[in-house]
């Protein structure tokens, strides 16, 4: 998940965590479409939706509802993601508050993410191919999407529809997950799978007018997932062989540290310390960098005008500009491959936020941009959700140790 660098405040809990691994089942659960029930009362619907079997209903009108029956499929896998703690939800997500160092400034006053919010279904044989589809089934094993909601009938004569908030998926283009990736445009998902391109208004969108995109619902390494409230990476496993792993990104750290850079101005050594949510921001130990030229120093009181954090003369080349603190980012599943096997994973850090990451990395997220609320799509640093500087949103980091890292 976006913004949990590493973990969530106050620990991983349960199936409420930052990341998920998606492991072949003992017992298959998959489900295949059966058969489709046209029924002309509620009688009859409840009929349905209260027999065992998983179910999805469409309403069309007042006496007329479809709902389409699922039956076991031996041959994949589902997992189930949303907001609800039920227990058939595999991957309890929350949402993604910017800022928020605590459990406690997660919680919001109203959630825009569902309790059901998709599914994904993976194949149990090789390529093991793995899909989205919006919305998830209930503790009563049905999906509802009322008369007023989105739906329609497609070119095969099966209905299908989308969720309220919608659920967006944006693959990147390339056949790796590296810096030299492109993003392509945000598409979305509906409740069977097929893909739409975006159009001006959701309600004004013609779904069973046009066909669906070219893009299809198969998750690929790098692929963005959007919940309305919770942003998702998915993560293939042959691409994380060629990422860090969090030993590696620490034992970078100690590496650096083992180097005691030196703050220019108070000749105190810089550490940089590995704790995600570190409430020592104000120590003299830690780094800071200068965003315009990429100078680190300590946390002191030279330069600055007139109380402006936002205006800080740099003591080694004189540039005015912000001072921030440097975070490592620790969550090894947003380093994209290295360009080269030497490229070092603290060579670079977001801004404004601080994340230090590596310069492929920090290449490929400043082209990326995902939906931010009401603010349209935002580039934002992976690892706190914090929108990052249209301008320059990454430094170059200069150490005082003479140290060249690249």
């Amino acid at each position: 998940m976006f913004k949990y660098n590493g973990q969530i405040p106050n620990g991983d809990r349960g199936r409420r965590k930052s990341k998920f691994q998606l492991k072949q089942r003992t017992q298959a659960n998959g489900l295949k479409i059966q058969r489709q029930h046209i029924c002309k009362n509620a009688e009859e619907v409840q009929e349905l939706i209260e027999a065992d079997f998983h179910s999805i209903s469409y309403t069309l009108a007042r006496n007329r509802t479809i709902v389409v029956q699922y039956t076991h499929d031996e041959n994949s896998d589902m997992f189930q993601i949303g907001r609800s703690s039920e227990s058939q939800i595999d991957c309890v997500v929350m949402d993604t508050v910017p800022g928020a160092k605590t459990f406690d400034e997660l919680n919001v006053a109203q959630s825009t993410i569902s309790r059901y919010s998709c599914r994904i279904v993976i194949s149990r044989h090789p390529p093991y191919t793995a899909r989205i589809y919006a919305a998830g089934f209930d503790n009563s094993k049905n999906i509802f999407l009322g008369e007023k909601s989105i739906k329609w009938k497609n070119s095969r004569n099966e209905m299908d529809g989308v969720t309220t908030n919608g659920i967006l998926v944006m693959h990147i283009d390339g056949e790796e997950f590296n810096s030299n990736s492109k993003p392509t445009k945000w598409k979305e998902v509906s409740v069977g799978g097929n893909i739409f391109d975006l159009g001006e208004g959701r309600l004004k969108f013609n779904y069973q007018a046009v066909s669906p995109s070219e893009t299809d619902n198969i998750l690929k390494d790098g692929t963005v997932i959007d919940l309305c409230g919770a942003t998702l990476l998915w993560r293939s496993v042959e691409g994380l062989e060629h990422t860090p792993t969090r030993r590696f990104l620490e034992s970078e750290l100690d590496e650096l540290n083992s180097k005691k850079p030196q703050c220019p101005v108070g000749l105190h050594t810089l550490v940089i310390k590995s704790q995600p949510f570190s409430s020592l921001l104000t120590n003299f130990s830690n780094p800071y960098v200068y965003v315009l030229c990429g100078h680190v120093h300590g946390n002191h009181q030279w330069g600055v005008r007139n109380n402006n954090t936002q205006s800080r003369e740099c003591p080694l080349c004189r540039t005015v500009g912000p001072l921030i603190p440097i975070i490592p980012g620790l969550e090894s599943a947003f380093y994209v491959k290295p360009s080269s096997n030497t490229e070092s994973t603290t060579s670079h850090a977001f801004h404004p936020c601080g994340h230090m990451t590596s310069q492929s990395t920090a290449l490929f997220w400043s082209k990326l941009k995902i939906p931010y609320g009401t603010k349209g799509l935002k580039l934002v640093c992976p690892f706190c959700l914090v929108a990052l500087s249209e301008t320059k949103p990454f430094v170059r980091l200069i150490f005082q140790d003479s140290i060249n890292r690249h």
